[in-house]
């Protein structure tokens, strides 16, 4: 069995995330009455340092996506979701933004600009993530996915 996993982190969107979140503890403390919104500001602080930092693995089983600050925070897809893996250039305005992101037909987790492991769903939506070596990526789901698709046809 070979697996494939490689780590992607977007610096500037950790250190935004964990700035904020500083800035909105300091300023729940010191302003009165606010607390609430605060919080929501926290959490949204949070959300930017989770999914700044991921890790993208391939095993014979799945392809998962999962934040490194908090692992259970994951996208998990059987090789039997999968119709085919392509590698290509992508930039993050393509895929709708940087972080985790839900568009019509297509997902993606988008941290930078360059290369990308495109997977075709067998639901004809696509999941995206940008991440290094995903051409060799894509040829270990690609291998991996037709396994899958010979066993459901015993």
């Amino acid at each position: 069995m070979t697996v494939w996993s490689r780590t992607v982190v977007a610096g500037w969107l950790v250190a935004l995330g964990a700035v904020s979140a500083v800035g909105f503890v300091v300023a729940g403390l010191l302003v009165d009455g606010q607390l609430p919104l605060f919080l929501w500001l926290l959490l949204a602080s949070a959300a930017l340092v989770i999914t700044g930092a991921v890790r993208v693995t391939v095993t014979d089983r799945d392809v998962t996506v999962h934040a490194v600050v908090l692992p259970l925070v994951r996208r998990r897809i059987p090789h039997s979701r999968i119709r085919e893996a392509s590698a290509r250039l992508s930039r993050p305005m393509e895929l709708g933004g940087w972080g985790y992101r839900w568009m019509p037909g297509q997902t993606s987790v988008s941290l930078r600009a360059g290369d990308a492991l495109w997977l075709e769903l067998t639901s004809g939506k696509f999941f995206v993530v940008t991440v290094d070596d995903a051409g060799e990526a894509a040829e270990l789901v690609n291998g991996y996915a037709s396994q899958a698709k010979g066993a459901q046809r015993r």
